[in-house]
Formats: C-alpha cells, structure tokens, sequence
C-alpha cells in the first residue's frame, strides 16, 4: 500500500495561484503544458502542491503568465 503525504503548504499556494492566475487569462491546463513542455497531468499536479517546483520552472510559469515571481508567494 503506497501512502501519499499531504502536500506542502507552500507547493500548494504557488499552485493555487498558478491555477487561479491561469483561470483569469482563460488558459488552458493542457496549453500551459504545451508551453512548457510538459503534460496537463504534469500541470494539475504542480497546481494542487503534489509536485514541487524548481526554481527554473517557476520563472518559466511566471513569464508565460505574464507575472512576476513574487506574484506566487501572495498569501492565497
């Protein structure tokens, strides 16, 4: 039996306002994985805190977002 811990609460903030920023442009799970290279799969996990991550793709996510950085360590 696999058990999964609860995601962190920081992955989880940086996903809830990658979700909530993506939502507001009207973008897609499916596009933002497009442009970053990566699957719909892949995006839901970073936007629900299962994933962490880098520092590197944080940049990235903002930049396709049109926001900084910063925008993600907002309190929710």
């Amino acid at each position: 039996m696999v058990r999964h811990k609860p995601p962190n609460p920081i992955d989880a903030n940086v996903g809830s306002r990658m979700r909530m920023r993506r939502m507001a442009i009207g973008m897609s799970q499916a596009t933002l994985g497009e442009r970053l290279g990566l699957t719909f799969q892949q995006v839901q996990k970073y936007e629900k805190g299962m994933n962490r991550m880098g520092s590197s793709r944080l940049q990235q996510v903002a930049g396709i977002l049109q926001v900084p950085v910063s925008f993600f360590s907002k309190a929710g």
